[in-house]
C-alpha cells in the first residue's frame, strides 16, 4: 500500500499550479524581450502537443469536432493577435508587446474552465474517470489554446527574424 500524502500537498500543488499560471499569464502583458531559443523550444512542444490532441481526436470521436473547431478558432486568433502586436527594442533588445486585451481574454477564459471544471468535481475523481469521458468544450478549449500558441511563436518568430524587432 502506497505511503499517504502529507497534509500539506495539496496547498503545495495549488501554490505551485498557481505559479505556473501566473508565469504563463504574464506573457500576455507588457514588453516582451525577444529569445530566440525560447521561442524554437516552444514552437516544437507546441507541434508536438497538437501533434498530439490530433491523435486524441482519433481516438476520442465524441470530442473531435470540438477540437477542430478550437484548432480553427485558436489558429484564426493567433493570426489576428499577431496583427495587433507591436514590435520595437528597448535598450538594444529587441522584443515585442501583445495586444492585452486577447492575452487577458485567452487568459480568462482559461481559468474560468478549470475553475468551472474544479467546482463541477473534475478534479476530485483523480484519474479513475478515464479519458473517454474527456469534456469536448475542454478539448476544444485546449486545442484553440494550443494552436494560439503555436501561431503566435510561429509568427514572432518569422517577424523577429525578419528584424521587425529592431524598431520597427
Amino acid at each position: 500500500m502506497p505511503a499517504p500524502l502529507p497534509v500539506y500537498m495539496p496547498w503545495l500543488m495549488t501554490a505551485g499550479f498557481g505559479w505556473l499560471y501566473y508565469r504563463r499569464i504574464r506573457r500576455h502583458f507588457g514588453w516582451q524581450p525577444w529569445r530566440p531559443r525560447r521561442t524554437l523550444v516552444r514552437i516544437v512542444l507546441l507541434a508536438v502537443v497538437v501533434a498530439l490532441l490530433g491523435l486524441a481526436a482519433l481516438y476520442l470521436p465524441h470530442v473531435a469536432p470540438g477540437m477542430l473547431a478550437g484548432a480553427v478558432a485558436g489558429t484564426g486568433l493567433g493570426v489576428f493577435a499577431l496583427r495587433h502586436t507591436r514590435f520595437g527594442a528597448r535598450d538594444g533588445q529587441p522584443g515585442y508587446t501583445p495586444n492585452p486585451w486577447i492575452g487577458g481574454a485567452l487568459s480568462l477564459l482559461l481559468v474560468a474552465r478549470l475553475a468551472w471544471r474544479w467546482y463541477d468535481g473534475a478534479f476530485s475523481q483523480g484519474m479513475a474517470s478515464g479519458a473517454g469521458n474527456a469534456s469536448p468544450l475542454t478539448m476544444s478549449l485546449a486545442a484553440a489554446l494550443v494552436c494560439y500558441g503555436l501561431v503566435q511563436a510561429i509568427g514572432l518568430s518569422l517577424r523577429m527574424r525578419r528584424g521587425d524587432g529592431e524598431g520597427g
